[in-house]
């Protein structure tokens, strides 16, 4: 009898095995093999623009450029003043608000705040020539600056506090004549740098990027797929997938992993579920900011230190500053385990004059919206960047002070470390109340993880979620999760389940056996 039991139970185990096994070989990897093989081809440029006539001369200004890339490129500027590239703004609904225009002119930040009143030195990121609060037109197709992401001459450089204009010892007939698709080089010139320095916003966009390891991300790396920006930021017409979630209203234009992967790129089902509530990212990302720290927090208030009557930066053992007179205090975070949210694709976003509810509590900048009960929703990775910053009291919004002026005495606080003059300036230039008094608050800002893709063998294993110590999830209590999270109830009727399952089968396997044997002994 003893033996009969314990073949039932083998056989349990074994029919329980191969339903599991056969569940999971139903789903197939879906065409990795083309995926590598497109990809593995080296992109050819399709013309040489080193032999057109139209490029031989000698250009004495970057519009010039401009103008002869327009006659061969016609209606092309039409495309680029059409792009948020150029306007730093697009339409989007925002709950509340509308449709609005959102973007670097009216959305405020917890880094260098905003553009108002800094456009000359901002401009450095822009695709444009002239850029001051005065003169820059964006309607003159002249400004357009075709060279900042086409140039493939490696020469390019935009000047420092020129408002756009590149620096202007370059030899613009060479770049010219090396016109070519946009490579890491030129997309991450702006934003790996963006906020004053190397990943001081992302977490996962810095310098690293321009020739990463596979061990950096494993899309990207030179020692694998190679992969450039624009293989999966496709563009058409000059409209370009992927808006910055960090400033963005609408689930729309984003470039996505299942772009290439599909929904479903997992052999294993059960890990194909996890898709419908859990972004590849969240697992397949455990980490950021892999090479060169990340800015962690930014507090405003302690700016304005002195040294000898002079600004003065201090730095960290890895060179990063931790002061800066100008700027205040920072913090930096290396190998960052990222912090996990609910988006569904949409946010909210604290524009300027917006009236602040609580000033006790810490502002969200860009509320990213979702939840469990949200079936659009997924679990993303996020940096969440704090900030201390300016803002009036009286009137309870946030101040767009004058930060850039070229010399002192015009108010701006990089040259004269006076925050009630600075908040003076930007507010009326911004054409926004200012009750003369000012104090600092508390900002948060999300900032999803998209970039540096770990290798498979580093992914997120199930321990590191469904744990009831140190869960990745921990913070997301919203919902159950097995392992994780203790119900009474749920637990002991999973056990009484899973109880009741296997009796079922050893009763069914004993069944079928005892009539078995009953039907061969009368046979014989």
């Amino acid at each position: 009898m003893k033996k009969i039991f314990l073949i039932l139970i083998i056989s349990a185990i074994a029919i329980l095995s191969a339903v599991v096994w056969l569940k999971d070989k139903s789903v197939t990897t879906p065409h990795l093999a083309k995926l590598k093989e497109k990809y593995s081809k080296e992109y050819k440029v399709a013309s040489d623009h080193s032999q057109y006539p139209a490029l031989q001369k000698n250009f004495g200004t970057p519009q010039e450029v401009t103008e002869t890339c327009l006659t061969c490129h016609n209606q092309r500027h039409i495309e680029v003043m059409n792009s948020s590239h150029w306007n730093w703004e697009r339409p989007g609904y925002i709950q509340g608000k509308g449709i609005v225009y959102l973007g670097k002119k009216n959305a405020v930040n917890n880094y260098c705040i905003g553009v108002e009143g800094s456009e000359q030195s901002c401009a450095k990121c822009h695709i444009g020539f002239g850029m001051t609060d005065e003169l820059f037109s964006f309607t003159d197709a002249k400004n357009i600056d075709c060279m900042v992401c086409h140039d493939n001459s490696g020469t390019y450089t935009k000047g420092s506090e020129l408002a756009g204009y590149p620096t202007p010892a370059l030899n613009l007939n060479e770049i010219a004549q090396h016109i070519g698709r946009p490579s890491r080089e030129n997309c991450g010139v702006c934003h790996f740098f963006g906020g004053g320095g190397n990943n001081v916003k992302h977490g996962d966009l810095e310098k690293s990027m321009f020739a990463p390891t596979t061990e950096i991300d494993i899309h990207m790396g030179i020692d694998g797929p190679n992969l450039v920006c624009v293989d999966c930021h496709l563009t058409e017409n000059h409209q370009m997938l992927g808006k910055v979630y960090s400033l963005a209203s609408m689930n729309m234009d984003r470039s996505e992993c299942e772009q290439c992967h599909t929904s479903n790129p997992h052999p294993k089902e059960i890990l194909n579920e996890h898709t419908l509530k859990v972004a590849c990212q969240t697992c397949h990302i455990p980490i950021y900011a892999k090479e060169n720290a990340t800015k962690m927090m930014w507090d405003w208030s302690t700016a304005g230190k002195l040294k000898d009557g002079q600004p003065y930066v201090e730095h960290d053992s890895l060179g990063n500053d931790t002061y800066m007179s100008i700027k205040g205090s920072f913090k930096w975070e290396k190998n960052v385990v990222p912090d996990y949210i609910w988006f569904n694709g949409t946010a909210d976003h604290y524009l300027l004059g917006d009236k602040i509810a609580d000033s006790t509590q810490p502002l969200v900048l860009n509320q990213l919206n979702g939840s469990y009960k949200d079936s659009r929703s997924k679990i993303i990775p996020v940096k969440i960047h704090t900030g201390k910053q300016i803002f009036d009291p009286v009137n309870e919004i946030l101040i767009q002070p004058k930060l850039f002026a070229k010399v002192r005495g015009e108010g701006a606080f990089w040259k004269d470390f006076d925050w009630n003059r600075a908040a003076e300036i930007g507010m009326k230039d911004a054409g926004l109340p200012y009750s003369g008094k000012y104090d600092f608050i508390e900002t948060k800002m999300y900032w999803p993880v998209n970039h540096q893709v770990s290798k498979k063998s580093e992914a997120l294993a199930c321990i590191d979620c469904h744990t009831r110590d140190n869960s990745r999830l921990a913070g997301l209590d919203d919902f159950y999760m097995p392992g994780r999270d203790y119900n009474p109830l749920v637990d002991n009727l999973g056990l009484i389940l899973i109880v009741l399952t296997f009796i079922g089968v050893v009763s069914h396997g004993g069944v079928r056996i005892y009539y078995a044997q009953k039907i061969k002994k009368g046979e014989k």
